[in-house]
């Protein structure tokens, strides 16, 4: 119980912010477009990295990384993703997402960190099915909002966090 008391006054303390619904909510947008792109339906893709997603979902440097990396889009059929795979699901392929939970942590020197964890594969054979995929959201406050400042996946190969913001500079460098 007193767990939860900490994690409620540090989101209180988010820079005014007084709600963790108000911390999540650009987490929750974008997850519902992911869960929607990855669900046995026919409706279109959503990209989580359109202009106006970009505009209020997104830190300003957030969104200048995009832009840097977005002038060497990856081979898509769109051409103008600098992303082959979805950065959500670290990965190109996956089944409808399941068990799908979202938490946010204390905030630390203005970050708020929110968690999202769900099932990408319990559609596939394969021996890892049933694992979690883990993806952290770094969310800030910006212009009196929260917006999404970093997200970062676990690489379960080398048990170590991939950034996303690192990897668009990468590719912003050519790299």
């Amino acid at each position: 119980m007193k767990t939860i008391a900490v994690v409620i006054a540090s989101l209180i303390a988010f820079s005014g912010i007084g709600h963790a619904s108000d911390i999540i909510a650009p987490v929750k947008e974008i997850m519902d477009a992911t869960k929607s792109n990855w669900a046995d339906n026919n409706s279109d893709w959503t990209d989580i990295f359109d202009a106006s997603r970009l505009d209020h979902l997104y830190s300003r440097d957030f969104v200048a990384k995009y832009q840097a990396a977005a002038q060497f889009p990856a081979v898509d059929d769109d051409g103008i993703s600098p992303f082959d795979y979805d950065v959500i699901v670290n990965g190109q392929d996956a089944c409808p997402l399941e068990d799908l939970t979202t938490t946010a942590a204390p905030v630390v020197d203005r970050v708020a960190e929110v968690t999202v964890r769900f099932r990408k594969s319990t559609c596939s054979d394969a021996p890892d099915a049933k694992d979690y995929t883990t993806v952290h959201f770094l969310v800030i406050e910006e212009g009196g909002k929260p917006v999404i400042d970093d997200i970062v996946t676990e690489n379960i190969e080398t048990q170590a966090r991939d950034s996303l913001k690192a990897t668009m500079a990468l590719i912003a460098k050519g790299q």
